[in-house]
């Protein structure tokens, strides 16, 4: 059974893209087929192919890269039939040829990320150790719940990751404690913390994952964590699906 999974936060510079493509090719390691999805003219209502627009990556993902103006995107499903559900009508053709689909939300609360959250079955919020978005993360659980009610009442939250923690400075390690506090007892709060990494931030730039680049450096170390993490949550849910599938 495919899980999609969107990583979203409505802030910028979170490491969101970074975590997607690692955690993506991490889980390909694994054996999986993964795909990644950032914006695709899906959401422009043009015709398309199933398998259009789709790429492999020579770690052993697909990606399906973003390839128009992203603002003009938003303006242009104002006007769009089911806007908010464009991008999971064009996901439910290409997903059942994958394990995973993992997809890249922009930092935005928009329309493009509405139409994440529609398709997603679930989701995993990166949050930049150097700043805690107490405000950011009541805006983004509050449409998370907006989009439950309205769109997808499947949907759930897998968890919350902290990204570019510096484990030499008392302000990261505050950060951590103060997220587990504050919402350890709402949300998952994965054990993984990604540490502050220059070589992860250049990866991008290479078109290589944090594997290629530097598969002994503590980043990769994390990621591999990290989706060890991730797939164990896909376990259980699949495990608690089958039971209930059982049970009826």
């Amino acid at each position: 059974m495919p899980k999609v999974i969107a990583l979203a936060n409505q802030k910028g510079g979170t490491g969101k893209t970074t975590t997607t493509v690692n955690l993506g090719i991490g889980l390909a390691a694994q054996g999986n087929k993964v795909l990644l999805v950032d914006a695709t003219k899906t959401m422009m209502e043009e015709p398309y192919e199933a398998d259009e627009g789709i790429l492999h990556h020579a770690e052993g993902i697909d990606l399906m890269p973003g390839n128009i103006e992203l603002s003009a995107v938003e303006v242009s499903l104002v006007n769009t039939m089911s806007r908010e559900t464009v991008l999971r009508t064009y996901i439910n053709t290409v997903k059942d040829k994958y394990d995973y689909v993992l997809i890249d939300c922009m930092p935005s609360l928009g329309m493009m990320t509405i139409n994440a959250l529609a398709a997603a079955d679930s989701m995993i919020i990166p949050v930049q150790a150097h700043y805690l978005p107490a405000k950011g993360m009541t805006q983004l659980l509050q449409t998370i719940a907006r989009v439950r009610r309205q769109i997808n009442p499947m949907l759930t939250i897998d968890g919350v990751l902290l990204t570019m923690v510096d484990n030499r400075t008392n302000f990261a390690k505050d950060i951590s404690f103060v997220l587990r506090r504050d919402y350890g007892d709402k949300l998952l709060i994965f054990k993984t913390e990604i540490p502050l990494s220059i070589r992860a931030a250049e990866t991008s730039a290479q078109g290589k994952s944090i594997y290629a680049f530097d598969p002994h450096g503590i980043a990769a170390r994390a990621y591999h964590a990290f989706t060890k993490e991730v797939l164990e949550i896909g376990e259980k849910q699949r495990k608690r699906q089958h039971q209930a599938d059982i049970s009826r």
